[in-house]
């Protein structure tokens, strides 16, 4: 199979040189100046394309990994768009976190061009992109899915059905409402004992004893006790949008979403002061008494 991929950002760059290096497949990406530095993916045999309909001409599988809904509806259906250039049987993977009643939208388009549709958000980080280790939470036909197993097997450590489109989505905003709950949570209380003096390793340790013992800690830690925000490099901006996405979703349902609008607030402050690519884990920074937000 001939892959395709749009999206060759933090998570994108890792999938690409794995679908080459550990898969083996043929692969064609977006030329676009959002993409990480592509210079080793190039020197694998990676193709560039000017147009997502030049990608789609080529491939039989093609991979979305962007930030959200609007992105994807603009590659799927926009002016060069794939929805135009999809070969019969083509296969699109997106691996974007979007919102379930778009991605079904998407679906249909694709299907009406000759191809087939999954959702097949990440649930790991950057570092799992480039080590090929990433788990996906994956929505459509298992019959689809077991198509494209061979090219997910390079770039993932789990594949998990969730079931029929739109799933993988809808789990994926749960996922992070929790898991950026968590972290939001975690990283004002990190601010409050910074400014209470307390030291930030017993901060930790406290928390990693008892109740506060999380991937959540785990992920903020190394910036709460050494300024390292590394472990995480996903941006506020992006953490926002995915807890909006999901009172969008819980909205549309009638759930509450009282927790989730405290979340979007937290997080809406950093980013409105120009913080939005500061790293979630920065927070903890970002929080603190007399920082400007």
């Amino acid at each position: 199979m001939h892959v395709g991929i749009i999206g060759v950002g933090l998570m994108g760059h890792g999938i690409a040189r794995n679908v080459l290096s550990r898969g083996g497949f043929a692969l064609s990406f977006l030329d676009h100046p959002g993409n990480q530095p592509t210079d080793e993916i190039r020197k694998l045999g990676a193709t560039p394309c000017a147009t997502p309909a030049e990608v789609a001409a080529v491939a039989d599988v093609v991979i979305l990994c962007v930030t959200g809904s609007s992105q994807v509806e603009a590659i799927v259906t926009g002016e060069a768009g794939l929805a135009g250039a999809l070969r019969p049987g083509t296969i699109v993977v997106d691996c974007s976190t979007a919102l379930p009643d778009s991605t079904l939208r998407m679906g249909e388009i694709v299907r009406q061009a000759g191809g087939d549709y999954l959702d097949a958000p990440m649930t790991r980080t950057a570092k799992h992109a480039h080590e090929g280790t990433l788990n996906l939470l994956v929505g459509g036909e298992a019959a689809v899915l077991d198509k494209v197993r061979p090219v997910l097997a390079a770039f993932t450590e789990r594949v998990d059905h969730v079931g029929p489109l739109g799933h993988g989505h809808r789990l994926k905003l749960l996922h992070n409402y929790v898991s950026v709950g968590f972290m939001t949570l975690l990283a004002e209380a990190a601010a409050q004992a910074a400014d209470a003096g307390v030291d930030p390793r017993v901060f930790v340790d406290v928390l990693a004893g008892g109740g506060g013992a999380s991937a959540a800690l785990d992920r903020l830690a190394p910036y709460i006790t050494a300024g390292d925000r590394d472990a995480l490099p996903f941006f506020v901006a992006n953490a926002q949008k995915d807890i909006d996405y999901y009172r969008a979703m819980s909205q549309a349902s009638g759930a509450r979403t009282a927790v989730a609008d405290g979340v979007s607030a937290a997080l809406a402050a950093p980013v409105a002061a120009g913080h939005g690519e500061a790293y979630v884990p920065e927070l903890v920074r970002l929080f603190r008494t007399g920082t400007e937000t």
